[in-house]
């Protein structure tokens, strides 16, 4: 038997189980149908996971939620939306109070190195989701480094990194993930930089591809000489010059860099990623942030309801395209926010899956929460992609795996009009009219 759950924009059903269905007889002769074809004896890459970020705007709302067994349950258990990954941040972001570093300024011996802000809030909320989902594998990410470290002398406004100081900020970095460790926190992988070709009016250090090579190589023989296990991710960065940075940062660090980490702002381009793994079939390929940033006006342009429908559908959409692409693991960003989309100290305002109102501590979930929640409730690590072709259709994305089980999971997403589905499983037909606006996982 297939059971199917499904979300729809009409009258706002999120998570319905539908009644469960045998495969039928034989395919239906539908000329409008949408065909889709699966084939679980051709698989792609192992699925990581699924998680979000640990930003401080996220520990300082999850600490005036009124229920935090709730919105930890929300994530974190298998009855919410089961993550099993998480990013933190090294020191400070935009979704910080304020811009600090662990040391205080111009402390080259790095003597002062604490992690006593982030024991407030951070670490505590870090802890209780790793013991919720029984093991959480981590990403850390810095924004930039100190100020006395960089070319601007400033957090801010870009800046590179001296070449001067590039081995005491790989022995900071490994100062922060051994402090973690102490903490109880095992950090599985660290990028060199997030967005390193951006230049923000928050923390942010700009890197040129010979830059991001030379930090490598500096973080990689600080990481042996500590004998730390922790991976090396690079770019952390839009798709669109993924391709590109790969390139040229793998030839010559090929053996010292783990995975190549990816966001979504700037374009949907995931064809990208296919040009990375066919060049290093041996690399891991992460989505390690994304969110709907509520300045994009492309995203946030009609009523809050049509919006909020909108922007889960730019994360089913992403999720499957990803997918299809070699993406192995789906990393969001602040796991909750504040009703105004922060705390963030330049008020760059985006939305989180849930967002947590202040005066009363109430939880608000999304439709991007129910929209990630057809893929991670299902696809469990592990868990192969196998593959799927669906013929052109301009509204209707699709994607399948198989989990260790055995289970086939194959998520549907509709953002037209009614759509008739012919489905092939191994050959065997389903039949299903997909409402309008809608997602549908089928478990097999």
């Amino acid at each position: 038997m297939i059971r199917l759950i499904q979300s729809r924009k009409r009258h706002h059903v999120f998570w319905e189980k539908l009644p469960d269905r045998p495969f039928d007889d034989e395919a239906v002769c539908d000329d409008h149908a949408v065909i889709l074809v699966v084939d679980a004896n051709r698989s792609y890459q192992t699925h990581l996971g699924f998680g979000g970020g640990f930003t401080e705007a996220a520990a300082i709302m999850f600490d005036c939620a009124k229920n935090q067994e709730t919105a930890l349950n929300a994530y974190f258990s298998l009855e919410g939306l089961g993550y099993t990954l998480g990013r933190t941040v090294i020191h400070s972001s935009d979704f910080s109070l304020q811009s600090r570093t662990y040391l205080k300024e111009g402390d080259t011996s790095l003597d002062s190195f604490s992690l006593q802000e982030d024991d407030a809030l951070i670490v505590p909320l870090i802890k209780r989701a790793w013991e919720k989902a029984s093991g959480l594998w981590l990403l850390a990410s810095p924004w930039s480094p100190p100020a006395f470290m960089k070319t601007n002398q400033s957090m801010a406004y870009g800046g590179s990194l001296r070449h001067t100081h590039r081995v005491m900020w790989a022995e900071y970095l490994v100062r922060y993930l051994k402090a973690m460790q102490e903490r109880g926190l095992e950090i599985a992988a660290i990028s060199i930089q997030n967005e390193p070709e951006a230049i923000q009016t928050w923390e942010s250090c700009h890197y040129t591809i010979a830059q991001e090579r030379a930090m490598v190589e500096a973080l990689y023989a600080a990481l042996n000489q500590d004998k730390l296990s922790t991976k090396i991710i690079i770019w952390d960065h839009n798709r669109d010059r993924v391709a590109h940075r790969a390139l040229g940062v793998l030839n010559g660090t090929d053996d010292k860099v783990w995975g190549i980490g990816h966001h979504w702002y700037v374009c949907e381009s995931s064809e990208n990623l296919s040009v990375v793994h066919d060049r290093y079939p041996n690399k891991h390929i992460l989505f390690t942030e994304g969110c709907v940033e509520y300045s994009q006006k492309a995203l946030n342009s009609g009523s809050q309801e049509e919006n909020l429908w909108r922007h889960g559908e730019h994360y089913g959409r992403n999720i499957i395209k990803d997918s299809l692409h070699y993406t192995e693991a789906f990393i969001d960003w602040n796991l909750y926010l504040d009703e105004q989309g922060g705390p963030n100290h330049v008020g760059n305002y985006c939305e989180a899956p849930i967002m947590i109102h202040r005066a009363d501590g109430d939880l608000t979930y999304n439709p991007s929460y129910y929209y990630i929640g057809h893929f991670s409730r299902y696809i469990r690590p592990k868990a192969k992609r196998i593959h799927c072709t669906i013929s052109v259709n301009e509204h209707v994305y699709a994607t399948s795996y198989q989990n260790d089980d055995g289970t086939i999971v194959i998520v549907v997403q509709n953002e037209g009009g009614i759509q008739s589905l012919q489905l092939f499983v191994n050959n065997e037909p389903l039949y299903l009219s997909l409402p309008d606006r809608s997602i549908t996982t089928l478990l097999i």
